[in-house]
């Protein structure tokens, strides 16, 4: 089977990519350094631990493995913690990737599909965000991918480099089957934060912003299904295969739920009370962020079925109650 490198393959996202990889007929190898991510979620291929900025453990297990193309989802990825520590976000995003690139033009190995983000368009309020919209991330992390994005479409102007780009909403949920799902060590996105207090592994859960102009005061996000996510990158990686041009794509289901709304359907589909706190802002957080493209479904043929918040927190509870891999 073709080899497929996965930067990031031991994370959230990483994993299911790396499930979807195997059942589509491909090896995925994973590459990470364990940062952020656990070394008992790699089940479908080989594991290579290493640091995007190594370039010698790069050239190492390009050598060994020879893979075809690379599935480029390690960075760090917490916006406040990037505002805090800016310096952290250049050097392992964006200095590691350059790295990686510069490895895999070396390697010959020159189709990329990269996880980029919705961040990069900052805080647009009563904009369609679709691939034309301008890019003002306003927080270190969505800056750090946005130079990623140039970094990738100068190396396809110079060396011949082929890419495909996902500026992706919020992602939720988990595999179905519970093989693989969310766990983040801190914890801080919305779902799971709401189903550990939900199962008092929190006293509560902290609302960050209550005075927001949406319909209750709380941020607005659209939330996209891991496994329909995932999907996307496989269809990204063929779109490549079959020698078509370097492509951006939003990856997101054009509707929006507040927080409010997430809790309120975490309530009914788990039956349990949750527990919540009221706090105050935090620096970088956008009002709003909903996708206006339907651009992947016309050219990818990329649907989002599964991407119902019901089917998300469903999905994400049964991996939650599973006994998963990192206590």
């Amino acid at each position: 089977m073709t080899n497929v490198l996965v930067t990031g393959g031991a994370g959230y996202i990483g994993s299911h990519a790396c499930k979807a990889l195997r059942a589509g007929g491909y090896t995925p190898v994973t590459y990470d350094n364990l940062s952020t991510g656990w070394e008992d979620a790699v089940k479908f291929g080989p594991f290579e631990k290493g640091d995007l900025r190594d370039r010698s453990r790069l050239d190492q297990v390009f050598a060994s493995y020879q893979p075809a193309a690379v599935l480029h989802f390690g960075a760090l990825s917490q916006v406040g913690e990037s505002i805090r520590e800016p310096g952290l976000y250049w050097s392992n995003n964006v200095t590691g990737s350059l790295t990686l690139l510069q490895a895999a033009v070396a390697a010959g190995c020159l189709d990329i599909v990269f996880s980029s983000t919705c961040a990069t368009y900052g805080d647009q309020d009563n904009v369609v965000l679709d691939e034309t919209c301008p890019q003002q991330p306003i927080n270190p992390y969505g800056a750090s991918k946005r130079a990623i994005e140039d970094m990738l479409y100068d190396f396809r102007v110079a060396h011949g480099l082929n890419y495909v780009i996902f500026r992706y909403f919020n992602v939720a949920g988990a595999d179905p089957e519970a093989e693989v799902g969310e766990f983040h060590q801190p914890e801080t996105h919305l779902v799971p934060l709401i189903l550990d207090a939900v199962d008092g592994r929190r006293n509560a859960l902290t609302i960050f912003g209550t005075d927001y102009d949406t319909p209750d005061g709380t941020c607005i996000r659209d939330y996209v299904h891991v496994m329909d996510l995932v999907e996307a990158h496989i269809l990204g990686l063929r779109w490549l295969e079959d020698g078509k041009p370097s492509e951006v794509f939003n990856l997101g289901t054009g509707r929006g739920f507040t927080v409010r709304e997430v809790i309120d359907h975490s309530r009914r589909i788990t039956n349990k009370t949750v527990p919540v706190i009221e706090g105050a802002r935090r620096p970088g957080d956008c009002t709003k962020l909903v996708s206006g493209s339907t651009k992947a479904e016309a050219e990818l043929g990329w649907t989002h079925e599964r991407s119902t918040l019901d089917r998300m927190i469903a999905d994400a509870w049964r991996w939650h109650q599973s006994g998963h891999y990192a206590k």
